[in-house]
């Protein structure tokens, strides 16, 4: 077995390298999965891969991922981790999936994944507050990471003000990530959702002075899974007392939306956002 802790990124690659990388049952990161609070992984990567490790452990798809609850209790290394799933309610319309992230044999992160069967949509209209996102970037070529196109990189193209990283307004923001989440794994649209719902602490606690909340869960709800490259974000909420923090953010792709998100976090500074793409 390889004794590599982090896998380099290959500069010499047309193709963005994945986030992780199989070594038999681990999955070993890519250095492009550090997050921005340090030397520890994204909460987009980590929910990513505890919501593809609960997504295969439902085998019926007629079931629909309605709901995913990501725990991130503590920062997880920039070094190999494990991923067990155990299905806790399996019933004609419900199943219900915890997914567990381990390093060292210790538990660093969990998910909660709710299943519900497809059915006839039920007659009549029920309100709902209209979302308008900016457009979407032009083209459909190769772009940088999900990660680096949300923290000040080609920001012009996300918010409709061009000012709203130092402004109290409301945030909205297009995610594409071309990096595979695991070496010879198509990125499923449930995967991209959960690593999308991530940075809906970011958009929505990010303030004049930055962001000064770091993110300790966050639950994606879906109605349906996305459609296409792109998943929107626009923040609806925030609110914050003494530290403790709640926000929310509705999720759209080209057809409208797909569902919300909410986070809870705490109040913590040295957030560093990258300001340039990495290598490959």
């Amino acid at each position: 077995m390889t004794q590599t802790n982090v896998v380099p990124e290959d500069a010499d690659s047309a193709t963005p390298a994945p986030y992780f990388r199989r070594d038999e049952s681990r999955f070993v990161p890519n250095e492009t999965g550090r997050g921005g609070w340090g030397p520890s992984l994204s909460g987009h990567v980590v929910g990513g891969l505890l919501g593809w490790a609960a997504e295969r452990a439902v085998d019926d798809p007629e079931f629909q991922p309605t709901r995913l609850t990501v725990d991130l209790p503590a920062p997880v290394a920039l070094e190999p981790v494990e991923v067990r799933t155990q299905v806790h309610h399996d019933r004609k319309r419900l199943r219900l999936v915890e997914a567990v992230l381990t390093q060292g044999g210790t538990p660093v992160a969990r998910a909660s994944a709710l299943f519900l069967r497809r059915g006839p949509q039920p007659d009549g209209k029920v309100w709902s507050p209209p979302v308008r996102m900016p457009p979407l970037p032009a083209g459909e070529g190769p772009e940088p990471s999900l990660f680096l196109r949300t923290y000040g990189w080609g920001t012009e193209m996300q918010n409709p003000d061009p000012g709203w990283a130092d402004t109290p307004g409301p945030k909205y923001t297009w995610l594409h990530d071309t990096r595979a989440l695991i070496d010879g794994e198509p990125v499923s649209a449930f995967t991209r959702a959960a690593m999308s719902a991530d940075i809906t602490a970011s958009l929505a606690n990010w303030g004049t002075n930055g962001l000064q909340f770091i993110n300790v869960d966050y639950t994606l709800t879906l109605t349906r899974l996305p459609e296409g490259a792109h998943i929107g974000l626009a923040s609806l909420t925030h609110h914050s007392h003494d530290g403790v923090a709640t926000g929310s953010a509705v999720l759209v792709d080209r057809m409208g939306p797909i569902g919300s998100a909410v986070s809870v976090a705490i109040a913590h500074s040295g957030f560093r956002p990258h300001t340039k793409p990495p290598a490959g």
